[in-house]
């Protein structure tokens, strides 16, 4: 069932829509009960789901949904903003020839996703790893996921790079 999801980008982007509007919705209550209780009962079952899913690598700052719904640490490399300099001409990864490069498959996915597939186009911060093996929807919720850690500059929004000359 996991493999078949995998391949219908839009049926996961519904999904995961779906799920951010409840976790939105639901934020008060989660925010009553405390996000560290709350992350105790969701986290094994996020974690079960996007392991067979997406092949999540635990990373606390998801951004599936920016990616064509495939996980970009899957990248042997971990770039979180397109491919390297090495794809195959095949669309493998030069790392990993047997595997399809990541970047290949999220611009392919990103083509079928009407709601969030412009964000491809994204700049997306490095990765927090202070956030590691933690809830990515808890961060979501709480903003962690977009706070960038002292000493790191912030990305540019994605209007900045575009009106910029090259």
């Amino acid at each position: 069932m996991f493999r078949w999801l995998r391949k219908r980008p839009t049926l996961l982007e519904k999904m995961y829509q779906t799920t951010e509007k409840a976790a939105w919705k639901l934020t008060p209550l989660v925010a009553r009960v405390g996000y560290a209780r709350v992350e105790r009962l969701i986290r094994p079952v996020e974690d079960f789901t996007k392991e067979r899913l997406f092949g999540c690598h635990h990373c606390g700052q998801c951004i599936l949904h920016s990616t064509g719904m495939v996980c970009p640490m899957e990248c042997p490399k971990n770039l979180r903003n397109g491919p390297c300099g090495g794809v195959r001409s095949n669309g493998h990864c030069e790392v990993k020839p047997e595997m399809r490069c990541v970047w290949v498959v999220a611009y392919e996915n990103a083509q079928k996703m009407p709601i969030y597939g412009h964000e491809l186009a994204h700049i997306q911060p490095p990765v927090n790893r202070q956030l590691e093996n933690t809830s990515a929807w808890i961060n979501l919720l709480t903003g962690a996921d977009k706070q960038v850690p002292a000493g790191w500059a912030q990305a540019p929004s994605p209007a900045a790079t575009q009106s910029q000359p090259a």
